[in-house]
């Protein structure tokens, strides 16, 4: 972190920043007695990432895959869950501890970590620090949950990490009243690649929650808390409150905790609980925070307020204000990670960190896929995601008809998804993706219908034919007019709308 700017030189770090906090989210009085009894980080005074991968294009290679594929599919999927971190400790132990060979910055919430996962990555890797990236779910390759200095494990190596852990797997599952799930499984070949590289510092997203969540067997130097809203209800909790409470469970004893703005009682929640661990705590809109952005060509410009000071004309290669919010709180997990606002008060080198968010992409977010018409995918799936989706839709981009094409999952908000679309999509093409766990393309019609009328909406239960659909009814628009489409509901169905338009 070279040539910081002499201390004389710096700007009042507090100046221009009340409108900053004039914009944080309204709270509630009561929070000043539990920020009280919390310390709070208030300064006085990249590498490229990788496209996703295809398959790999050596047979052999790609039948060893497709093994491993199939034996951690035999497992425990994600949406099936025993509470309990036992299983994972057990491995761990096995294994000798590796995640305890690196420092962490740990990240839950609700919307936004997979992309605050990504720039932090970006800045770390940016500041000449190797890193290893534990994200889900995966866009198209399953290799791409676990990265390494910015780009997917390559097959061989996901292959590799995965016998070299079996055996001690197989000890578990024979040892533990229920076998390891596959994202157990994941997680434990995440912490054994990341010791073997070995990386600097692991960037690890949460699976579900917090608490009892299979990434919780490390101790996250930085825990980071994106903004929190309803979803996996049935799981973690019916209000955001009670959601706050599993999420916190990564908040560890004198841990630096990076806030993304909360609903009230998810803060007041989330407060408390840095309080009982004498955690740091740094709050968006107060310690830091996004303090101007301007719609630029392909993304936005940023002056973003971080620990140690601003950082203008930071450009950010990726659409809508929620990307400006996880910008900031990327940065502010960084300066937490580095010391900056707690040992120090100068700022990070801005020209560092202007190269590395230039460099940051998010598959699946928000992504343009093709021209004439212009087709984008958004991974949004719970209603909250929905409605930033849309917010950014309609500022990033001058369509006069969106046609949208859904599939979501059967277990999610589907009602909630489809109405935060209703206002930009002309009209929308149900579907579904290829999973179990997809709501049949009927059943979501029929919501559809009632949120859109009868008039509005389409079904076509393959994937490609409702891609070919709304491409269709999008040209109808005319070439030089403003037809697009966005693919959108689930993970999953982005997925595989990228690869059937040529893409990975």
């Amino acid at each position: 972190m070279s040539d910081h700017p002499h201390e004389d030189d710096r700007p009042d770090p507090l100046d221009g920043f009340d409108e900053l906090v004039e914009a944080e989210t309204t709270r509630d009085p009561d929070l000043a007695v539990i920020e009280a009894g919390s310390r709070t980080l208030r300064t006085q005074g990249g590498q490229p990432q990788a496209e996703v991968p295809g398959r790999p294009g050596d047979p052999e290679i790609d039948r060893a895959l497709r093994e491993v594929e199939t034996e951690l599919a035999g497992r425990w999927g994600e949406t099936k869950l025993e509470p309990s971190v036992s299983r994972i400790s057990a491995l761990m132990d096995l294994l000798g501890e590796p995640q305890r060979a690196y420092p962490s910055i740990h990240i839950t919430g609700t919307n936004g970590k997979t992309s605050t996962a990504r720039m932090i990555e970006a800045l770390l890797g940016a500041f000449e620090l190797r890193t290893g990236r534990y994200t889900s779910p995966h866009v198209q390759s399953i290799t791409e949950r676990i990265s390494l200095d910015g780009a997917p494990i390559s097959a061989e190596g996901f292959i590799e990490t995965y016998r070299d852990i079996t055996p001690y797997v197989e000890m578990v599952d024979a040892a533990q009243e229920y076998r390891l799930s596959f994202f157990e499984v994941l997680t434990g070949m995440a912490y054994a690649a990341f010791a073997d590289a070995p990386v600097d510092v692991a960037v690890v997203e949460v699976g579900m929650g917090g608490s009892w969540d299979a990434t919780n067997v490390i101790d996250g130097d930085v825990a980071v808390i994106t903004p929190i809203a309803l979803d996996h209800t049935d799981r973690l909790g019916g209000t955001p409150a009670e959601i706050a409470g599993e999420k916190g469970g990564i908040i560890k004893q004198d841990a630096t905790v990076i806030l993304a703005q909360q609903p009230v009682d998810a803060a007041q929640v989330l407060l408390k609980k840095a309080v009982e661990v004498d955690a740091t705590v740094a709050r968006e809109g107060l310690e830091f925070g996004v303090v101007e952005r301007q719609v630029a060509v392909g993304g936005q410009l940023l002056t973003l307020r971080g620990l140690g000071g601003e950082y203008p004309e930071v450009y950010l290669p990726l659409h809508g204000a929620y990307q400006a919010h996880n910008a900031a709180v990327a940065l502010a997990a960084v300066e937490a990670f580095f010391g900056v606002g707690a040992q120090r008060a100068q700022p990070l080198d801005i020209d560092t960190v202007r190269k590395a968010f230039a460099a940051v992409s998010s598959p699946g977010r928000l992504e343009v896929v093709r021209r004439s018409p212009t087709v984008v995918l958004d991974a949004a799936h719970n209603p909250a995601g929905a409605e930033a989706t849309a917010e950014a839709v309609r500022e990033a981009f001058d369509f006069t008809r969106l046609i949208g094409v859904v599939g979501a999952s059967a277990d999610k908000n589907v009602r909630g998804l489809l109405e935060a679309f209703e206002p930009i999509f002309a009209e929308v093409v149900v579907t579904q993706n290829s999973t179990p766990r997809a709501m049949d393309a009927d059943e979501l019609a029929a919501i559809a219908v009632e949120v859109f009328g009868e008039d509005r909406v389409q079904v076509e239960p393959r994937l490609p034919d409702a891609l070919e659909a709304a491409i269709t009814l999008a040209e109808e628009e005319g070439e030089f007019a403003g037809g697009g489409v966005l693919v959108t509901g689930s993970v999953i169905t982005v997925g595989e709308a990228r690869l059937l338009l040529g893409k990975g």
